[in-house]
Parts: structure tokens; C-alpha cells; sequence
């Protein structure tokens, strides 16, 4: 399955099944009026790059998604609102899922406004119910000062603590679980068997009055969820730079890819570049494919897997 053809991409996919691709990502041209060498980007007005390009290629992207398939569009903010005015018209304002900020940098100096410091992502599922894998990140220093996280000694484990008491036990009363505990009678959240397992275990916290919290221990909560914010993801560094301009990321594309398909799905980028997609997809044991009108784009995209 996995391929890379080049040509125009509008006829490359309208060679591609219905409803066969789980993910597109697509990373099109911005209409910045620059020349890039391998091509130009530029087109008469937004309303024609919005409307007579992008347009045509998004319904065809639409056509070869599964029922439970994504696309990820990924452009500037000079041009976002009319990238999501025709998802919106293609997709449905319904489907729409979320906008993801990426920090993607720069150090471009700019005298007559603030210099652009993110590209948006825009994310639309085809229809009501998509294919979504949550994701987190590790929990870190920052993560263990702000939530107040200590370190048992007992365990040797770091751990934050909740409460084990309710507050307001008569908006739902639960008599079954109103016990003595270390001289406090509450309406607790656990069993008075399971409190004991839970003070034999070193898993409780008491304050100075003797209320006990329960001890959450990081390694066993999921992590910090990855939200739409991206500020931890960096631009291309070292041996990952090819020969090619506007690439992106690696560790980009394969979070795109972990959020929004699993092993084996068919991943597609009609706008491939120097295939970044398909290194990413390489990497995580997806099916690809990847269309671009450059075949330089091609060329850099096998040298990087023969690598």
C-alpha cells in the first residue's frame, strides 16, 4: 500500500478509494507570494487559492476517509480563516474538532509588527464519531511544583494527594460509607476495610487534625494530557534537515499520527514535500501515501529512509 506518487495531486487522489484513509494531514501552500525554488507560491487572490484550489482537493480528501477518519490542515494565521471557512463548508461545522497552536518558532526580526511564532492546525473529522487516542506527557519538575507533588520516603515514589472526604455528604448521602476513621466521622469515598488497606499500604496522608488524604503516585496516573498547545515539539535540528524548504518535524507529524490513527491505518499527505509524513508513518507502523507535484520531493524522501 504505501507509495509515493508524483503529479497533480487532485488527479493523484481522485485514483485513491472511497472512504480507504484513516488520517490526511495536509501542509498546502500558504499563497505567501514567495519562491520557494521548487515552486511558487502564489496564487491570483485567497478567493481563488481558497475556493478554486484548496476547495476541489478537500472534497477528494473528504471522499477517501473512513466514516471514522480525520484531517489535519496545517497553515499560517494570515490565512486560517479562510482555510476554516472552506472545512467548514466541506466538512461541516459540526465536525469541526480542534485548532492546535504549534510553537514553531523563529527568530526573524520584524519592526512593523509582532513576529509570527506558531502555525495553526485545524482538525475536522468526517463525520460524528472519530478515531481520537488521547495522549500524555511524562509528569515533570513543573508539574510536581505547581500540583504540590512530595516524595514518600516510604515507597520512595513521588505522589500528590486527594481528598478522601466528602464536603457536602448530604447532596448525595451515603450512609453506608459514614465511619469513624482516626477520630473523624465523615462520609468517606472508600470502605472503612478499604481505608485500612489503604493506611497498611503507606498510602495515606494525614494533616494535623488527623483527616487522611489518599497518596496518588505518578507512576501510576496516565501522565499530563497533551492539549492544543504545542510548545514542546522544536524545528527540524541536525541530520533530520533535508534538502528541501518548508519540511517539518518529524516528532510533529508523529504526534498527529499516534492522536489520530493506530498501527497499520493508511495515512495520506497530498501535499507530501519531502515525505515527512511517511518517515513519521515509517516510524509507527502505518501504511502511507504520499502525493506531491515536485519530484525532487520524492527523490529527498528515499534518500531519507535509505539513510
Amino acid at each position: 500500500m504505501s507509495r509515493f506518487d508524483v503529479g497533480d495531486n487532485l488527479k493523484l487522489l481522485q485514483e485513491i478509494p472511497d472512504g480507504s484513509v484513516t488520517l490526511v494531514y495536509l501542509d498546502p501552500p500558504y499563497n505567501t507570494g514567495r519562491d520557494f525554488g521548487e515552486f511558487a507560491d502564489s496564487f491570483p487572490s485567497m478567493s481563488s487559492y481558497a475556493n478554486d484550489f484548496l476547495k476541489p482537493r478537500l472534497e477528494e480528501c473528504k471522499r477517501i476517509l473512513s466514516d471514522d477518519g480525520n484531517i489535519v490542515v496545517h497553515v499560517e494565521p494570515r490565512n486560517n480563516h479562510y482555510v476554516r471557512l472552506v472545512l467548514d463548508e466541506v466538512f461541516g461545522q459540526a465536525n469541526f474538532r480542534n485548532e492546535i497552536v504549534w510553537k514553531s518558532g523563529g527568530n526573524a526580526k520584524n519592526k512593523n509588527q509582532l513576529g509570527r511564532f506558531h502555525d495553526n492546525l485545524s482538525v475536522y473529522s468526517k463525520g460524528r464519531k472519530s478515531k481520537f487516542n488521547p495522549l500524555y506527557r511524562p509528569y515533570d519538575d513543573e508539574y510536581k511544583k505547581k500540583s504540590n507533588a512530595k516524595y514518600c520516603e516510604t515507597r520512595k515514589e513521588w505522589y500528590v494527594t486527594t481528598a478522601l472526604h466528602n464536603s457536602q455528604p448530604d447532596v448525595n448521602p451515603r450512609p453506608n460509607l459514614r465511619y469513624d476513621w482516626n477520630g473523624h466521622h465523615r462520609q468517606w469515598y472508600v470502605s472503612k476495610d478499604k481505608m485500612q488497606t489503604l493506611h497498611d499500604d503507606h498510602r495515606l496522608q494525614y494533616n494535623k487534625k488527623g483527616i487522611p488524604r489518599i497518596k496518588r503516585f505518578l507512576h501510576e496516573m496516565e501522565g499530563i494530557p497533551v492539549r492544543d498547545l504545542w510548545i514542546d515539539i522544536h524545528q527540524i535540528q541536525g541530520a533530520e534537515k533535508l534538502d528541501y524548504p518548508t519540511q517539518k518535524p518529524v516528532l510533529l507529524l508523529e504526534r498527529i499520527l499516534k492522536l489520530y490513527s493506530d498501527e497499520t491505518d493508511v495515512v495520506c499527505d497530498p501535499f507530501a514535500g519531502s515525505g515527512t509524513l511517511g518517515r513519521a508513518a515509517l516510524n509507527l507502523n502505518r501504511q502511507y501515501i504520499l502525493l506531491d507535484i515536485n519530484p525532487k520531493g520524492k527523490a529527498e524522501f528515499e534518500r531519507s529512509i535509505a539513510q
